[in-house]
């Protein structure tokens, strides 16, 4: 009980710049757990959609790949779908990288979208408590200019103190909010680093595909050369001196 009081009249005290500090925070919050949430989503159906993507790309079977990807939600599958969609068709390496790069970029905003507000709201939680004590403090020295001249440093102490609620709160608020804002763009970072990383192992797995016509790898089609020095091959027969 003695909690709730002594928040109610640190409140009180505070004035009314403390209002604006609490829709400050308000939003910051929703935006937190709207982005956590959403990214953990994001995370989990990347994960769950690779899984399901590996084992055709190992085959070298790009086309069930596709429809994988093309029929999922995911982020991964947006990134992927693109450049497997070229895979028949283009000619060069740099053709598919540059296909999942474009649709890497249209994935990013909705990563990093409504992030970048919790900076702005932890600078103006903090420029509010500024406002709001500088305010305090100009009518603390107006009450106390006409006051009793023995009362005059209790007054200004007690006015003091008041006004620095707004600071305090400010700074309260704005604190978790940075470091909300640091979480989520490194959890961001890390999941536009699996896309990377991802559309490199497709890159790769196309590569080593298409290092022969009939789709095997370049060196499993040419023969082992001969050494110098050896006899003759197993099988084949042998010449005559």
């Amino acid at each position: 009980m003695q909690t709730y009081t002594g928040i109610v009249s640190f409140f009180q005290d505070g004035g009314p710049f403390m209002v604006p500090i609490v829709v400050v925070l308000a939003l910051g919050l929703a935006i937190v757990i709207e982005r956590w949430l959403y990214l953990q989503g994001t995370d989990l159906r990347n994960r769950a959609l690779w899984k399901r993507i590996t084992p055709h790309l190992q085959r070298g079977d790009f086309d069930a790949a596709a429809r994988e990807a093309n029929a999922s939600k995911a982020a991964l599958g947006s990134v992927l779908g693109y450049g497997l969609s070229r895979v028949r068709t283009a000619r060069r390496r740099d053709d598919i990288e540059k296909a999942m790069e474009e649709s890497l970029m249209e994935v990013m905003p909705k990563l990093e979208k409504r992030t970048h507000y919790l900076a702005t709201f932890a600078n103006v939680a903090t420029l509010l408590g500024l406002l709001g004590t500088i305010i305090g403090l100009i009518r603390a020295f107006t009450a106390v200019a006409g006051a009793n001249p023995a009362d005059k440093a209790d007054l200004l102490s007690a006015s003091i103190s008041v006004a620095m609620n707004t600071t305090a709160f400010g700074l309260m608020v704005a604190i978790p909010l940075l470091l909300a804002h640091t979480l989520l763009q490194t959890r961001t970072t890390e999941i536009v680093d699996g896309l990377e990383m991802a559309s490199v192992k497709l890159l790769n797995a196309v590569t080593e595909r298409r290092g022969t016509p009939d789709g095997g790898t370049a060196a499993a089609a040419k023969p082992a050369p001969a050494r110098r020095g050896s006899g003759p091959t197993p099988g084949a027969p042998a010449v005559a001196t």
